[in-house]
């Protein structure tokens, strides 16, 4: 473990928030400030279309934290143009990273994806592209033309996980298992494409164990970036069917904090925290009620980590688990492994 004093003299930013900020990574990395657009593209889900499933993740409604993905679909150029706009009046940025958000942005043939990068990396403020997918949706030929970008751009792909676990991922509906995932991991971390890593916290039948179970395999993995999320119930979900069967339970705000807490402690400080809570527009949620901002539980987050005496990465090297998690290694095996969470109680949900 590193010194305490010496890392926070290095990183600044973990003495003030305790985690290391997205915001913070992009001060690194650019002499302007740098804001991210989020594009619908108008791809679809091969768990929707009936490729490996229909219906979608059993959470999932696009609408409900895409804004762009209501109404007529605009072109990449004129989302490009609409958000540089907002960005620039709300928060006086001046460049720009083009971010694939909706749906599955590697879900096409590689020379209509080609089409959609460039059309977005075309605009002369975008420095960068960053391309949210999933796992069993990636080639070596679509890798190739990410990879492309890197010489010039900075280059993100942000692969969704939400859980290491397989009993979950069946249970809602990803269709597509942990050691696909890890092939994924392995084959982009050949290329200079950053990586990104998507979990929800809360999930059906999930412990906290199970959850600190995801953090040390993605801890172990050498990825760049992570977003965490809590699960949250949205109109038109099979997953709102399943609350209102009274199947599914959400987490409390304080909850939420206390595993948020737990899981950036398990993750290497280097990692950067692209998004610590997940959220909704429009009238789309059910639960749960959060009577507070993203901002509000962001710091809630940052004062438990202050009033335990940890941060990011505190307890990486002692809880990390050793086993290096890849495609080599049996996904069976993993769902025996016990997490070091001795020490804290386990929440069945």
């Amino acid at each position: 473990m590193e010194n305490r004093t010496s890392l926070f003299q290095q990183k600044p930013y973990l003495l003030k928030y305790r985690f290391f900020p997205f915001s913070e990574y992009l001060k690194e990395h650019f002499s302007c400030k740098v804001h991210k657009i989020p594009l619908h593209a108008g791809f679809t889900c091969p768990n929707r279309d009936g490729r490996v499933a229909v219906g979608g993740c059993t959470y999932c409604i696009n609408e409900s934290f895409s804004p762009n993905v209501k109404g007529r679909s605009l072109p990449i150029k004129e989302q490009i143009e609409k958000g540089k706009a907002f960005h620039k009046r709300r928060c006086g940025a001046e460049k720009f990273i083009a971010y694939f958000q909706s749906f599955t942005n590697t879900y096409a043939d590689v020379e209509i994806l080609r089409s959609c990068y460039e059309e977005a990396l075309h605009d002369t403020d975008v420095v960068g592209i960053s391309i949210g997918t999933r796992p069993d949706c990636i080639t070596d030929d679509i890798l190739s033309l990410i990879n492309g970008y890197a010489k010039k751009y900075h280059v993100w792909i942000e692969y969704g996980l939400q859980s290491i676990h397989d009993k979950t991922l069946d249970r809602i509906n990803r269709g597509h298992n942990s050691r696909i995932f890890f092939d994924a991991i392995q084959s982009t971390k050949k290329t200079c494409i950053n990586i990104c890593v998507h979990v929800i916290l809360g999930l059906p039948g999930e412990t906290r164990e199970d959850m600190m179970e995801t953090a040390e395999a993605v801890a172990s993995l050498g990825v760049q970036g992570i977003k965490l999320h809590h699960l949250y119930v949205a109109k038109n979900t099979a997953l709102a069917e399943e609350y209102f069967q009274g199947k599914v339970r959400t987490l409390d705000m304080n909850s939420y904090i206390q595993i948020a807490a737990d899981f950036l402690e398990r993750i290497p400080s280097d990692v950067t925290v692209q998004r610590l809570v997940g959220d909704t527009h429009g009238n789309f949620l059910i639960s749960p009620i959060w009577k507070a901002s993203k901002a509000e539980i962001t710091c809630g987050i940052t004062r438990e980590l202050e009033r335990r005496g940890t941060y990011q990465g505190s307890r990486f090297h002692e809880s990390a688990v050793a086993t290096n998690y890849s495609s080599s290694f049996p996904v069976q095996n993993m769902q025996g492994h016990v997490a070091e969470v001795s020490k804290l109680h386990t929440i069945d949900l």
